[in-house]
């Protein structure tokens, strides 16, 4: 029979049935194409083909699921630029001149990390660290402090009720059973610059880092500025931090930290 001789629904159902065909065609051999695809790619079809008929059943038109936009979550990671600048000014801010007497005209015998919160003043513990001094702060400002807890490395200074201190940003103790190798520290030199370095290991002994020589006293702090450890004016070695806070809750004076 020519196809010319069909009636029209003789083409009709020629058309279906050549589409049923086609199709099964099309099934068999993407299935035979998807079974020898790489796993992620079987993988990303099928979460296609599931959320596009969740989506559909819900009613969602065809047409929005494919105009979507595409949500893209970025994780921004700071770099140690951006880090360094703040965690710099935290320990300069709390960077302080202890002078033997009431002034400056008196020598300077050590220098000190100021805590803010406790209204007080550390420093390694030194011979001839007189019980009275006077602190300067960043800016110029002098005041009085005499010892209020005494150990065998460190020491701590106070001041008077009626002192009016400065009221930088109140750092963190760390303690040191969270440092790690490897974390950046910074820390002030005697001429007051800045250095930047890492902890290479913590012992006994105290927090090892690779920072020059920094007076004692003086503190390392991290990234985010708080303090992990006081400078034992050895190169690059500091006493824990968490050793100004076991002083600073002790009961009496002397202690031993």
């Amino acid at each position: 029979m020519d196809i010319e001789e069909l009636s029209k629904s003789q083409l009709l159902l020629l058309m279906l049935f050549v589409n049923f065909i086609t199709s099964i065609a099309t099934g068999v051999l993407t299935v035979s194409l998807l079974d020898q695809a790489p796993t992620t790619v079987t993988q990303t079809v099928n979460r296609i083909v599931d959320h596009t008929i969740e989506t559909v059943a819900t009613g969602t038109p065809l047409a929005s699921i494919i105009s979507a936009p595409t949500t893209v979550t970025k994780t921004v990671v700071e770099s140690n630029d951006t880090l360094l600048p703040p965690a710099i000014a935290a320990a300069s801010s709390r960077s302080v001149e202890i002078y033997a007497g009431a002034g400056t005209s008196t020598p300077l015998i050590a220098t000190g990390t100021y805590l803010p919160k406790a209204r007080a003043v550390v420093t390694a513990t030194i011979a001839g660290l007189p019980s009275s001094v006077a602190v300067l702060f960043p800016g110029g400002t002098l005041q009085k402090a005499s010892i209020s807890r005494a150990g065998a490395t460190i020491t701590i200074y106070g001041f008077s009720d009626s002192a009016k201190l400065l009221t930088p940003s109140s750092p963190t103790i760390v303690d040191h059973s969270i440092l790690k190798a490897g974390q950046t520290v910074v820390s002030l030199t005697a001429d007051g610059s800045a250095v930047a370095g890492i902890i290479t290991k913590i012992d006994e002994t105290g927090v090892h880092t690779n920072l020059p020589s920094v007076p004692a006293g003086n503190s390392a702090v991290d990234l985010s500025g708080n303090i992990v450890g006081i400078s034992t004016g050895a190169t690059g070695l500091y006493f824990y931090a968490d050793k100004i806070t076991t002083l600073l809750n002790a009961t009496s004076s002397p202690a031993t930290p």
